[in-house]
This record gives structure tokens, C-alpha cells and sequence, in this order.
């Protein structure tokens, strides 16, 4: 399954660029997840409980960014076992502009791949499942950017409290 799409965010690409190198930003962005540890140097290890179709499962997996070119674009390739129920692999080719409204204008490519138990359920109720997936991603990712800080410093930012809105995402305020 292949899609692409664009968004418009009210962050700069620098801002867009340093949300997707954070795991706690990750993490509330991934929908599923329940833990994402790592760094973009080493990769991320990540668990997600996800239900497609009939077939629920605890996806485990990794996560790794390449073809990074800092504010402007990044690779982030995944895979994860779910045991009896099979695997999940894929990636996004992730390309952050400045849009004419001062933000960043957000598009990606994304390909994914399912097998095992999961792929039986057939291409339609996959390639939903893959689109719902990824557009949920990058709604959150927005929604998490756009946030006032007084409500992004519930829940997902709570440990970059202190810091500014900008600090919390990169870890440098």
C-alpha cells in the first residue's frame, strides 16, 4: 500500500523537524503506542497495540530515521512482529517546507507492508487500516505542534514542563 499527502502546521520546519526526532512526541503520536525509547542516532524501539480487522496484537518493533537533512526532510523506516498475528513493516518519506502562511508545509510518501495473520484479512480492510494509520500520525503530529503550551504540557510534555514550547521539542530551552 502506497499514499501520500500534505499538511499544513503552524510550526516552523526546524520545530516540525525536531517533534519527529523525539520519542515522547512519538509516542503521542503513534496511534497505539504505549512505548517508544530511543534516539534518532540509534533508532527507536517501539510497542504498539493496534487492531485490525478481527486481529488484535501487540506489535514490537523498531524504528529508524536515515536520510536525514536537518528541518528539511527524513526517512523513518519501521517494522514490528506481532507474533501469531504477523508483521508490519513500512516507511515514510517525511518533506518540510516553509508554507506561504509562515509554517511549514508537511508532505509524506508512505508505503506499507503487512504478513502473516493480518495479510489473510485482505487488501481493502489493509490498505484502510494503513491510511487511517498514517493520517492519524500526522493529525497528531499536528495537533501536538499547535497545542498552546499550557496544554501540551499535559500529558505528552510533562517531563518538559519547565521548559518553553520550543525547549520542550528539542530540549535545548
Amino acid at each position: 500500500m502506497k499514499m501520500s499527502d500534505t499538511r499544513q502546521i503552524a510550526a516552523t520546519p526546524s520545530q516540525v523537524y525536531a517533534a519527529l526526532l523525539n520519542p515522547e512526541v512519538l509516542k503521542a503520536c503513534v496511534p497505539g503506542a504505549t512505548e517508544v525509547t530511543g534516539d534518532p542516532k540509534n533508532g527507536f524501539e517501539a510497542t504498539v497495540v493496534q487492531k485490525v480487522g478481527p486481529v488484535k496484537a501487540t506489535f514490537k518493533g523498531q524504528v529508524t530515521l536515515s536520510e536525514m537533512m536537518e528541518n528539511e526532510c527524513l526517512t523513518i523506516s519501521g517494522e514490528g512482529k506481532g507474533g501469531a498475528a504477523g508483521f508490519a513493516k513500512g516507511g515514510a518519506v517525511v518533506k518540510m517546507s516553509v508554507s506561504n502562511e509562515g509554517g511549514t508545509t508537511l508532505s509524506y510518501d508512505v508505503e506499507a507492508k503487512v504478513g502473516g495473520k493480518i495479510a489473510q484479512l485482505g487488501s481493502r480492510i489493509i490498505d484502510g487500516f494503513s491510511k487511517r494509520m498514517a493520517d492519524q500520525f500526522f493529525s497528531n503530529l499536528k495537533e501536538t505542534l499547535e497545542s498552546p503550551p499550557e496544554v501540551a504540557s499535559e500529558g505528552v510534555m510533562d517531563k518538559f514542563a519547565k521548559k518553553s514550547w520550543l525547549g520542550r521539542l528539542t530540549g535545548k530551552g
